[in-house]
């Protein structure tokens, strides 16, 4: 089991290593208008959108004006998916004849979709009609994540600028991040996922009958060409409620490998993209060490805390270890098809970043296996992380890793040869102020009352868990769940859409407000006095840096929740 695990990681981790590199250069080029191969075929449409939309593809921005377009056009949208979910009874391509969603689950996935959470409050197979599904949800998995690595974009460009006032045109950035990323690589990929056996249709849902005699619903529709957005553009969520723990969602060992790859893709090659855009391409592999390392840091413990599986099983007498007859492990929640090593790989990869898919339940991991999802969204989803946001997120901690270190040799800090005086700090740190305060408050406000309390199905640690883990996920837009969580009530619904938009549009405000004061500074020369952020050093203190943070922060909570679960169950006094 040992050489399994570290063959699956290693492979997987091999993988993205090797397609970071070309996927990040080709995004710099994209992004600095470049020539590529697609332009020919892209150009054109490029110019009509445009046209058509009245955009100035020459006129930059300031971070300000940024901001603006940005919040713009993510509140139209919301509105518009708002909207296409309370009228789907009235709407075409609803062969089920679902009726609207009530409002506050209405409210609550347009902000979910909105902000790249993708958080589902719903059974999606029996709720959302196939036009809601196609043309409202999948069309914000691509516009938040083009939205999201537009962001990343512009911060770069106010790192690596030379007083500048422009941070590019958001409308240009977004349409490129869909024309020449996104687009492309999900109909490749989506291609592939209808060839393993996933299906893309308008058909009625089918009436079978199995071999025992029973009549059962199968359904169906277009869901190859969401399945591979979702996981992309780190969006998460599924077509199905079983997420892609379904077969028709994730049908074999290779769409299991090709979507995990996906959710990883982008957010690492990001960092090459910021390398190459700097100038010097260590930049970039550093920020990809910090993230590869971490990541190992977090898979790790989880295999090892559900290959242990639960102790009180062995007490019992009963083997949890591998056999012709079973996986061995923890598998209470697990596919059979997966097992508990690629579950807990799933479960790591997809809370490193901002994705939330599952090919498994969080909720029935062991207390330690839990433990690592909810720490990864912890530490503020950097670790290769969200489309755009992982990337921008890493950088703010780069900025206070240096801060610290010019504080230790008593000089002023620098990055990228710009220095970090106080205005940058003051809004690195209200960027990583925010992140816990809309976790913590409304998490405390829940355990205290009884609408909060209501939703939870199993008392005690556990059900502080679930919550904690709700906030948590809400706040890094990560959608994925602690499923034990009765979260479709007004209460949750009204509160986890807020924390979702906070989460999102709060913590971007601040980060390109810090790349437009950026832009705006001259470069020094590097002297014998200035701390090199390339290599293995910087490295450890970044990693440092970072793990303190969240620790200060979270550890409290963490202690009542998943940490509390694991001494009660090595005690016996969890079942």
């Amino acid at each position: 089991m040992f050489w399994n695990a570290v063959f699956q990681v290693g492979i997987f981790l091999a993988i993205v290593t090797a397609l970071s590199v070309p996927l990040g250069l080709y995004m710099a080029r994209v992004f600095a208008h470049e020539p590529t191969f697609l332009d020919p075929v892209l150009s054109p449409i490029e110019r009509l959108i445009y046209r058509v939309c009245r955009v100035r593809p020459g006129s930059e921005m300031t971070w300000a004006e940024y901001a603006v377009a940005m919040l713009v056009f993510s509140m139209v949208g919301m509105i518009v998916l708002y909207a296409m979910q309370r009228l789907q009874a009235f709407l075409p391509l609803n062969p089920q004849k679902f009726a609207g969603v009530a409002p506050d689950l209405a409210f609550n996935t347009a902000a979910s979709f909105t902000t790249n959470t993708n958080w589902q409050a719903y059974g999606g197979e029996s709720t959302m009609s196939y036009l809601t599904q196609m043309a409202g949800l999948a069309f914000h998995n691509f516009v938040s994540a083009a939205a999201g690595i537009a962001i990343a974009i512009a911060v770069i460009r106010g790192f690596v600028r030379r007083s500048a006032k422009t941070l590019g045109n958001f409308w240009v950035d977004l349409t490129r991040a869909i024309l020449w990323v996104l687009l492309p690589i999900s109909v490749v990929f989506a291609l592939v996922l209808v060839w393993q056996g996933v299906p893309d249709n308008f058909s009625p849902y089918a009436q079978v009958k199995t071999v025992e005699g029973a009549q059962q619903v199968v359904a169906q529709g277009p869901v190859a060409s969401q399945e591979i957005i979702k996981e992309l553009g780190t969006n998460g969520g599924g077509f199905f409620n079983a997420n892609s723990a379904h077969p028709y969602e994730n049908p074999t060992p290779l769409t299991d490998l090709l979507e995990l790859v996906a959710i990883f893709a982008i957010g690492a090659g990001l960092t090459h993209t910021f390398g190459h855009m700097a100038g010097d391409r260590r930049q970039g592999w550093a920020l990809f060490g910090v993230m590869a390392i971490m990541f190992l840091m977090g898979v790790t413990p989880a295999i090892w805390a559900e290959q242990r599986g639960n102790p009180q099983f062995a007490a019992l007498g009963l083997h949890q270890h591998a056999t012709a007859g079973q996986s061995g492990g923890n598998m209470e929640g697990k596919e059979t098809r997966f097992g508990a090593i690629d579950s807990a790989l799933w479960a790591t990869v997809t809370t490193d970043t901002s994705c939330g898919a599952v090919n498994s339940m969080h909720d029935s991991f062991t207390p330690l296996g839990g433990l690592i999802p909810l720490v990864n969204m912890q530490i503020g989803e950097i670790i290769f992380g969200g489309v755009g946001s992982g990337l921008y997120g890493m950088l703010v901690m780069a900025v206070l890793s240096v801060f610290i270190a010019g504080l230790m040799v008593g000089r002023t800090p620098e990055y990228l040869g710009k220095k970090i005086e106080a205005r940058e700090m003051k809004l690195a740190m209200l960027f990583i102020l925010i992140f816990p305060a809309v976790i913590l408050l409304p998490a405390a406000i829940a355990v205290v009352t009884k609408v909060g309390l209501a939703g939870i199905t199993n008392p005690g640690p556990h059900g502080f868990s679930q919550i904690l883990y709700a906030y948590s996920e809400a706040s890094a837009n990560n959608g994925s769940a602690f499923g034990g969580l009765n979260a479709n009530s007004f209460f949750y619904n009204t509160t986890l859409a807020f924390v979702m938009l906070f989460g999102r549009f709060m913590m971007k405000i601040p980060v390109l407000a810090l790349a437009g004061s950026l832009a705006g500074k001259k470069v020094a020369p590097p002297s014998a006095g200035t701390f090199p952020t390339n290599g293995a050093i910087f490295v450890v203190l970044l990693i440092g840096v970072i793990l303190i943070v969240a620790a200060l922060t979270f550890f409290p909570a963490d202690a009542l929740g998943p940490i509390v679960e694991h001494l009660a169950m090595m005690q016996g006094k969890l079942y």
